[in-house]
C-alpha cells in the first residue's frame, strides 16, 4: 500500500512540475495544443528537421522558424467554449 501512495506522490509531482504531462483534469483540446508545441519546438530545435522543411517548403530557414513561432500560438485554432455548470 505504501508503494502505490509513493508512486502516486511521485506523478502527481511531475504532473505538477512539467505541464505537457497533463493531469486528471486535462481535456483533449489542452493535451493536443501541448502535443502540437513541443512537436514544433522539437522541429526548431533539430537543425537538420528545420534544414528539410525549409527546402521542401522553398523558403528561408528563419521564414520556417517564424512560421513555426507563429503556429505555436494557437496549434489547435481557439479553444472551445467551456460549458457552464
Amino acid at each position: 500500500m505504501g508503494d502505490r501512495y509513493n508512486i502516486h506522490s511521485q506523478l502527481e509531482h511531475l504532473q505538477s512540475k512539467y505541464i505537457g504531462t497533463g493531469h486528471a483534469d486535462t481535456t483533449k483540446f489542452e493535451w493536443l495544443v501541448n502535443q502540437h508545441r513541443d512537436s514544433y519546438a522539437s522541429y526548431m530545435g533539430h537543425h537538420d528537421m528545420l534544414n528539410f522543411f525549409a527546402i521542401a517548403e522553398n523558403e528561408a530557414k528563419a521564414r520556417v522558424r517564424f512560421n513555426l513561432m507563429e503556429k505555436m500560438l494557437q496549434p489547435c485554432g481557439p479553444p472551445p467554449e467551456k460549458p457552464d455548470d
